[in-house]
């Protein structure tokens, strides 16, 4: 989350007329995260969060998306609903972008979990995979193709002022990536960005999964990749936290066990998940506009991750 497009209280104001929700009283920018523009928004009747979706979300995207919080929230999974206008849109428009008003879920993010906060959040997770698998299908705009697109639009020297290191590290990932990506594990739709500032917590119990606007098809497996390489590090990357990764693993499996193919292809699907925020974090960082309400984040986070993986993968996911 962020805000890259500012709106006046008169735009705020007469953006919440349209909906049923009570006059508006305050909107607070919020600035974590890198992809759409939002703001917590305070009612005569309650809070919301409200999103400007911005350069990575296409507007023909929003009717999945929107669609698959809407279905998450009906089946009981601890998803915020979309709220409708009073002609029933899901989302509206602010001269050419669109924006949608989000129902907002009790709980905060964990900087630090524990191991039954990482267990929930696996059960969770593959809750979550379940309760979608009837939902209609997304690409990934954000898989092998967009890593390499994105490199290459930094280019080696740019992404040499960020560290002389980075061009090679990422080439080389790129070019393993394309002789041993697996196929043919099972899939469905994932969220894609499971990151701890994506989930609210009330003690170690879920109270809500956020930000889909990344979720897609694609393995089920990977998306618990990207989750594991989200948690199971601190100190910027610099440090592994075992006891959060065998809980992380242990609570998705007690509600969808994996099969002993996803378990041999977790070591290259979490070199590829620190690849993808190497990749989409390198980008931010020599593009984002300096007056951006947002906070950049260092891809150097993410390659300490993939070198992780490189080194210890095979035995972290070794299946006991």
């Amino acid at each position: 989350m962020a805000v890259y497009t500012h709106l006046s209280a008169e735009e705020l104001g007469d953006l919440i007329s349209h909906y049923d929700v009570g006059e508006l009283v305050s909107a607070k920018g919020i600035a974590e995260g890198v992809s759409n523009s939002n703001w917590l928004i305070e009612t005569t009747r309650d809070r919301y969060i409200l999103t400007m979706y911005e350069s990575r979300t296409e507007l023909s995207d929003l009717p999945f998306f929107l669609g698959l919080l809407d279905m998450l929230a009906g089946k009981g999974c601890p998803v915020p609903a979309t709220i409708h206008d009073r002609e029933g849109a899901s989302y509206r428009m602010i001269g050419d972008k669109a924006v949608a008003l989000i129902e907002f879920l009790p709980g905060v993010s964990i900087d630090r979990p524990d191991t039954g906060q990482a267990r929930s959040v696996g059960k969770a997770l593959a809750e979550m995979h379940i309760a979608a698998a009837s939902y209609e299908r997304r690409f990934n705009t954000m898989g092998l193709a967009a890593w390499q697109q994105l490199t290459d639009d930094c280019g080696s020297e740019a992404l040499a002022t960020i560290d002389p290191s980075l061009p090679d590290i990422m080439y080389d990932a790129l070019s393993d990536f394309a002789g041993s990506w697996p196929g043919g594990l099972p899939y469905g739709v994932i969220h894609a960005d499971l990151f701890p500032d994506n989930v609210l917590m009330l003690g170690d119990e879920v109270s809500g999964l956020i930000d889909f606007y990344f979720a897609c098809t694609d393995f089920f497996a990977y998306d618990l990749a990207v989750t594991h390489a989200a948690w199971c590090f601190e100190d910027e990357g610099r440090s592994f936290r075992p006891d959060i990764s065998s809980a992380l693993i242990e609570g998705y499996e007690s509600v969808r066990p994996m099969s002993d193919a996803e378990h041999e292809e977790l070591p290259v699907l979490a070199r590829g998940a620190a690849m993808r925020f190497i990749s989409t974090r390198a980008y931010d960082w020599l593009h984002t506009p300096a007056d951006a309400l947002v906070t950049r984040k260092d891809p150097m986070d993410f390659v300490r991750r993939l070198q992780f993986y490189e080194e210890h993968g095979e035995r972290i996911f070794a299946r006991s």
